[in-house]
């Protein structure tokens, strides 16, 4: 058994997770819309085109996501999505794509006494994000 991040979005969440897939290199699975429920009892208040559910399946990990109706949405708090890059220049790479118009910035990249770079920041979508690239200092 195997846990899954489960992210939910202001109405945006088809847009953010393409945007982490193309990023991240993950590869975007199911995905159902409001309009897709068999009636609207089924359907979540909003638009039709909001996302219910899907998938992108990175690595050995699942995220899931969905829109959440605005009178439903709370700011993600309490966790941050941690990334690994497996290299300097990747980091780099992420951290650039990420964190472009990113809503706040807890920590600049910057080396730590645990690594090369390390950064924390939220990106415009809400999403709290955490890269850490070891490199050296990693330990086993």
């Amino acid at each position: 058994m195997e846990p899954a991040i489960y992210l939910f979005f202001k109405g945006n969440c088809l847009e953010a997770m393409t945007h982490y897939a193309e990023v991240l290199g993950g590869e975007i699975g199911a995905v159902f819309r409001n309009s897709d429920a068999p009636d609207p009892e089924s359907r979540m208040p909003g638009g039709e085109d909001l996302i219910m559910n899907m998938n992108m399946r990175l690595g050995n990990a699942m995220v899931m996501a969905s829109d959440s109706p605005a009178e439903m949405y709370s700011k993600p708090s309490g966790f941050r999505v941690c990334i690994a890059p497996a290299s300097r220049d990747e980091f780099e790479r992420i951290h650039g794509a990420l964190a472009k118009d990113a809503t706040s910035v807890e920590m600049a990249p910057d080396e730590t006494f645990w690594a090369e770079r390390f950064a924390m920041f939220t990106d415009r979508f809400g999403t709290p994000w955490m890269l850490n690239f070891g490199g050296s200092k990693a330990q086993s």
